[in-house]
């Protein structure tokens, strides 16, 4: 029982009590003392009372907010326990789900329609501490997967934020107005205005698939044994991370492609400058400039550059001030740290002379330069037919993404950056 109920019961008891001996002609000196006691009580009872309600409110407000969380956790809690290879022998053998498999899957067929079975994103990410295959003596040791290599995911680096979708289509009020002030011309006169506050849509839409399409071979399958299940969940991953990093900065917008940063940065807004010149920090600098004159931007160490591994290789054997040793490279690290290098995410190199590109980034406001809609969870479906003959196994994962961006002053890119001198 809570001790705010205790002590008001006390002092509904006290009052009751003082109430018979208050309402006698002749108290006794027993019951005057009686009075005397009963009173010091109440007044005692009445700040243990406030204190103990202070205490629970506390304590109200945390179990509030852990109430708020805990479906939450235990989900994750669920998929933290999640086993690719139960679905993977579920597709093949037929066998039944069983644990928090089972309940992730079941979770997630109550809440959309899948054809095959749903493997929740989180269930993609690896995870260390897993069984790997075994060192049982063998005359041939089996020992865990090699997997292949895939370039490192560019999207979080920049800004870029991922939104997991149910259903439907989701949409951002950008403001498109200029909303004026200005001074009363006199003083009778009015102050500049009104200015229409006008807003646009930008909206993320399931209206692109992504597939992954592998085969598992029935020696694979008895090969691997346990670690089959890692090797499988990284290379989904890494091929998914790759795929939608390059959609994300170069999807063409046809095809069944979303529309990436790069070639939609005139339908996005997004502000592209030609150098027309050598690779130099002078270069990019005057793009940074823009992004402050614009608001976007406090300084240079806001921004956020995704570069071609060609740029460094020019700029850092460029000697910015003779004889010192100062290359371009290093004015550029100075101002904009760590700079995010890929090969992935930006077109290679093109033209005489070679002409590479630089995007640059900020987040301002909160608001990511980058938005990355998922919808639902990955739709892992098997081919029953196509690998019967050798006993394999044939799957097809499916995810629904689409990209947008909402500021397209919160990016800029800078095209025409030369890499050697023209022929």
């Amino acid at each position: 029982m809570l001790d705010s109920i205790k002590i008001s019961r006390r002092q509904s008891e006290i009052r009751q009590a003082l109430a018979g001996l208050a309402g006698k002609d002749n108290p006794t000196e027993d019951e005057t003392r009686s009075m005397e006691s009963l009173d010091a009580e109440y007044r005692s009872n009445e700040t243990r009372y406030r204190a103990a309600l202070i205490a629970e409110d506390g304590e109200r407000r945390e179990a509030g907010a852990e109430l708020e969380t805990r479906s939450d956790r235990e989900f994750a809690d669920l998929v933290a326990g999640f086993e690719m290879r139960q679905v993977v022998l579920a597709l093949d053998e037929g066998r039944a789900l069983s644990g928090r498999t089972a309940e992730v899957v079941q979770e997630l067929r109550s809440a959309g329609g899948y054809r095959g079975m749903p493997v929740p994103l989180m269930a993609l990410e690896v995870r260390a501490g897993e069984t790997i295959a075994s060192g049982t003596p063998d005359p041939i040791q089996t020992r865990p997967i090699i997997d292949r290599l895939f370039p490192s995911s560019v999207a979080a680096q920049m800004g870029a934020q991922l939104i997991s979708i149910g259903s439907g289509a989701v949409e951002w009020p950008v403001t498109t107005s200029s909303v004026t002030a200005g001074w009363a011309n006199g003083e009778l006169a009015n102050v500049p205005g009104p200015t229409a506050y006008a807003t646009i849509d930008k909206a993320l839409k399931p209206e692109q698939t992504l597939g992954i399409h592998m085969r598992v071979s029935r020696k694979a399958m008895l090969q691997s044994g346990d670690a089959l299940e890692q090797a499988i969940r990284r290379d989904m991953n890494g091929t998914m991370a790759t795929e939608l990093d390059k959609a994300i900065f170069l999807g063409t917008g046809s095809s069944g492609q979303p529309l990436g940063v790069i070639p939609g940065a005139a339908t996005y807004g997004i502000t592209s400058t030609d150098a027309a010149g050598m690779a130099s920090w002078a270069a990019l600098r005057a793009a940074v400039v823009r992004f402050m004159t614009a608001n976007v931007a406090n300084g240079p160490g806001a921004v956020k550059a995704l570069v071609r591994p060609e740029l460094w290789n020019v700029m850092d054997d460029i000697e910015a001030f003779t004889g010192t040793g100062i290359t371009e490279w290093d004015r550029f690290v100075k101002n904009i740290p760590a700079p995010t290098m890929t090969t992935n995410a930006l077109a290679a190199p093109s033209g005489d002379p070679l002409e590479t590109q630089v995007l640059l980034a900020t987040s301002a406001g909160g608001v990511a330069p980058i938005f990355v809609g998922l919808w639902g969870a990955v739709d892992l479906i098997r081919d029953p037919y196509s690998d019967a003959q050798s006993g394999g196994l044939r799957l097809t994962a499916l995810t629904t993404a689409d990209v947008t961006v909402a500021r397209g002053a919160q990016l800029e890119l800078v095209t025409g950056l030369e890499l050697a001198e023209g022929a």
